[in-house]
């Protein structure tokens, strides 16, 4: 895996997160979408509080703290495809789901600061983790140091298509 593209790939996807957030105001960013679910702000929410998680779990096993651990074979093939398998509704784990709430465009954007400075940080770091150190993902199982910044890739991803969804409800 080259780490260099997934970093790259997550800064143009970052990217695109602050493109939309700049096209809304408070009041379409705390409205809940015809079709239900989770406003933008609260998609906003989970993916950027989800994503400073998984960077801690990254972060422990570039520093060694973690355990050596199979890491499943669908989620090797999730993260070789770099999708989660379609046509399924993922619901986010209740410890996760029970952090997302309503926030503000300013909030939203200190979590996509705060996200992208600690990605900075331990980027150039990934290459030289031990890649039998893993941390256990809620649904995926063991992941080490790259396939968590590939995760984030993935899921920063995914619910970008999630947006999408939510801003076609509204048309």
């Amino acid at each position: 895996m080259n780490t260099t593209k997934v970093y790259q790939s997550i800064i143009k996807i970052v990217n695109a997160y602050q493109a939309k957030l700049r096209t809304k105001g408070e009041e379409d960013f705390v409205l809940t979408p015809p079709i239900g679910g989770w406003s933008y702000s609260e998609v906003y929410s989970h993916i950027f509080d989800s994503s400073l998680l998984s960077l801690m779990a990254l972060n422990n096993c570039i520093i060694g703290e973690g355990k050596i651990k199979p890491t499943h074979f669908i989620t090797k093939m999730i993260l070789f495809f770099g999708a989660l398998p379609p046509g399924k509704k993922y619901k986010v784990p209740k410890r996760l789901a029970d952090r997302v709430k309503k926030i503000n465009l300013m909030a939203a954007q200190q979590f996509i600061t705060d996200f992208e400075l600690q990605l900075l940080k331990l980027q150039p770091l990934v290459d030289q983790a031990n890649p039998q150190i893993k941390v256990k993902h809620p649904r995926l199982g063991y992941l080490n140091a790259k396939q968590w910044l590939r995760f984030i890739e993935v899921h920063l991803n995914h619910h970008l298509k999630q947006l999408v969804r939510i801003e076609n409800s509204f048309k």
